[in-house]
């Protein structure tokens, strides 16, 4: 096995995800619930084909990881119309929470304030017993 010596001043993947983390006040699959009946907006980034394979929260917005800080920053001109407020209580979910972790993160960035993720993703919500469809 080749190991690489990473570059001066990098960091791994565990080390960014582990950061990112301490900036959001994750939610598990209840308190997600109760987040959106108090009018957060639950977003799944996941790709469409494993929405069909999994399934999908019904309500949940879909926005793919690749264009999400384009639709909800209330600088872009590509932003949903909804996206007007740093103030936005936003919830993004993937299939297990790692993904979702980075991009809640990065919506902090631009300062999405309220911006956070689902532990544990899909499969923590449907572990949870709570509202799945399934389209496949």
């Amino acid at each position: 096995m080749v190991t690489a010596t990473p570059p001066p001043g990098s960091k791994g993947i565990d080390e960014i995800l582990a950061e990112a983390r301490t900036r959001l006040n994750r939610l598990d699959a209840a308190r997600t619930a109760a987040a959106i009946r108090d009018g957060a907006i639950l977003v799944d980034i996941r790709p469409a084909a494993q929405r069909a394979e999994h399934g999908e929260i019904p309500g949940a917005l879909i926005i793919e990881r690749n264009v999400l800080e384009w639709r909800l920053d209330p600088r872009s001109d590509a932003r949903l119309p909804f996206a007007n407020s740093y103030d936005l209580a936003v919830v993004i979910t993937c299939q297990e929470g790692y993904t979702s972790s980075l991009a809640a993160a990065s919506l902090q960035d631009l300062g999405l304030h309220r911006a956070t993720d689902l532990d544990g993703g899909f499969a923590a919500w449907q572990a949870a017993g709570l509202p799945t469809t399934h389209f496949g």
